[in-house]
């Protein structure tokens, strides 16, 4: 586990859930807090009116704030999402985790990019998992909207949901498509958006250990098959890489391409390190930390996904390959 699934640890783990509107982010919403998993969960939503747990609130001195009768909090995005946290922070002994749904015309990456950007939230918190939410039905209708394709590229988990409604050549098809999109998210096929909690909930989807298992080749053919500008670049080099020459790498990238940067996620073997070195990047957001040491029965490789739009491939592939440390270096 890398430092940001760290059970020991005592922030909260945040999953943000997004999706198209009407794929079923709230009825996954509402799967979440009604099964019997032991955890208080507190809920941060667009717009209240959405959520379809009226019947469950009590009322609450705080106007944003709302407790609920089966334990959870729910609060509303009124105003900004760090000050609601933070509100929330205060009320840290009443939930476990904290699940933040999205609207469905929304971005995530500003959603996400706090848990980078903000010390405070930094502290009392970590990003566990994004999980998008996809109508399987209707999606086609969307594929051009920018905030369906960028909900896809940023996610860790997806549900392909009202799989009842489609046919398993359809299925397969949309997979296919959404997987040439994000190569590393882990895929479930739904109906009304009911999936085991333990995937989705407690994934530590910022662990590429766990989310990836990359071959240099993964990506080869699957990342061409569709002509879309989003999709997934995986960069796999054996070897150690120079920590100076990787720096000034990515100190030029993200400035340049980052708006195009959706998500980065990597682990690499730096010369001279007994730890693993891992990346995180929110567009032109990067965090790098080094990790636990690498273990005797694990190669000791260099991984780093992009996903994003217009991507060059093989000028990102021969760059990464340059912070290689050289045999007389």
């Amino acid at each position: 586990m890398t430092n940001l699934e760290n059970p020991a640890r005592s922030t909260v783990p945040v999953t943000v859930l997004t999706g198209y509107l009407g794929a079923g982010k709230t009825t996954l919403l509402n799967h979440i807090l009604t099964q019997e998993h032991g955890q208080k969960i507190a809920v941060i939503v667009n717009e209240f009116g959405e959520i379809g747990i009226d019947n469950q609130l009590v009322v609450s001195s705080d106007e944003e704030i709302f407790e609920m009768n089966n334990g959870c909090i729910c609060c509303t995005v009124r105003g900004d999402l760090m000050r609601i946290i933070g509100n929330l922070m205060h009320r840290r002994d009443k939930f476990d985790r904290l699940v933040i749904e999205t609207t469905g015309l929304a971005d995530p990456a500003p959603v996400i990019q706090t848990f980078f950007v903000d010390e405070d939230v930094q502290l009392q918190t970590h990003l566990d998992a994004v999980v998008t939410v996809v109508d399987a039905k209707h999606i086609h209708l969307h594929w051009d909207a920018e905030e369906a394709q960028e909900q896809i590229a940023f996610a860790d988990r997806i549900l392909i949901n009202k799989t009842d409604l489609v046919t398993p050549a359809e299925l397969d098809e949309l997979e296919s498509k959404i997987r040439g999109m994000n190569a590393i998210a882990k895929i479930y096929r739904t109906q009304s958006a009911r999936v085991d909690l333990d995937a989705i909930l407690g994934i530590g989807g910022f662990d590429l250990s766990h989310a990836l298992t990359i071959d240099p080749d993964f990506l080869g053919e699957e990342a061409h098959e569709h002509d879309r500008s989003v999709g997934s670049i995986a960069l796999v080099a054996s070897g150690a890489m120079n920590v100076e020459k990787i720096q000034e790498w990515l100190s030029k990238l993200l400035p340049t391409q980052g708006q195009n940067i959706f998500r980065m996620k990597g682990i690499l073997n730096i010369h001279g390190q007994e730890r693993r070195f891992v990346l995180q990047g929110v567009h032109m957001i990067l965090d790098a930390r080094l990790d636990r040491e690498w273990r005797t029965d694990e190669e000791r490789k260099n991984e780093l996904v992009l996903i994003g739009r217009d991507l060059d491939e093989v000028a990102l592939r021969q760059d990464f390959n340059n912070c290689l440390v050289l045999v007389n270096e």
